[in-house]
């Protein structure tokens, strides 16, 4: 039975002296757990409106590789014939940073959460950032619906954890998931600085690895009486 693997990360891409995207270690992480030789990688843009700078960024950043990318596109109609069977079809899906709620939604529109979870059952990567890191677990905290950060509680749950991107990046996000999970609205939830992978078999947490030295991932758990406690993991620098 293939293992279900899902890589969640507040990272990805990194840029180059001529300020061109180039993948970086967290996404040749996801691209080395396939196993594949040459991996097919199939990018879904979904929550930056799959914007077309985007694409063309993410192809840009794979010239060259020993990777045979594609991308799946919701706007203003899907790009492909059978998106969920190009899916299953792929060694590493990697989904893009932007609007978590609106991701979420257009997916549910298009049948394809069944897709993605028959992917990861299958044995099939799935990775992404910011966004793309929320939605495989049950929520966590999103600008999506404003400036204002908000809860939302509606991903996958292919993960049965909240999830907190940019933790040591934007002020707001490390109290906001506290009080979540404090109050019951998220459940035990994992979270990562900036440049910080979590690596999941299953659903278990087998490590948490980075692209950048210095930087944390968290566990944020509460009690029954709503006492939140948060314990550092200690990421494993990637090369």
């Amino acid at each position: 039975m293939p293992e279900r693997q899902i890589l969640a990360t507040s990272g990805g891409m990194v840029l180059d002296e001529r300020g061109r995207w180039r993948l970086g270690p967290l996404l040749r992480h996801a691209l080395a757990l396939s196993g594949a030789k040459r991996p097919k990688l199939c990018f879904v843009p979904t929550a930056s409106g799959d914007s077309d700078t985007v694409i063309s960024l993410c192809y840009g950043a794979v010239a060259g590789e020993e990777v045979d990318a594609s991308h799946l596109s919701l706007f203003t109609m899907p790009n492909l014939e059978h998106p969920g069977a190009h899916l299953l079809a792929q060694d590493v899906i990697w989904v893009g940073g932007g609007s978590v709620a609106n991701l979420l939604a257009l997916w549910r529109v298009h049948g394809l959460e069944t897709a993605f979870g028959e992917a990861w059952e299958k044995g099939v990567v799935l990775g992404g950032v910011s966004a793309g890191s929320i939605c495989w677990h049950v929520g966590g905290t999103t600008d999506s619906f404003g400036p204002r950060l908000r809860a939302v509680d509606n991903g996958l749950s292919l993960l049965p954890y909240g999830n907190g991107v940019h933790y040591d990046a934007e002020a707001e996000r490390r109290p906001l998931l506290q009080k979540l999970v404090g109050a019951g609205t998220l459940p035990l939830s994992f979270a990562t600085d900036n440049g910080v992978g979590l690596h999941y078999v299953g659903t278990e947490l087998v490590e948490a690895v980075t692209e950048r030295e210095g930087q944390m991932a968290w566990r944020i758990e509460a009690d029954q009486a709503g006492t939140v406690a948060e314990t550092a993991i200690e990421p494993r620098l990637l090369a």
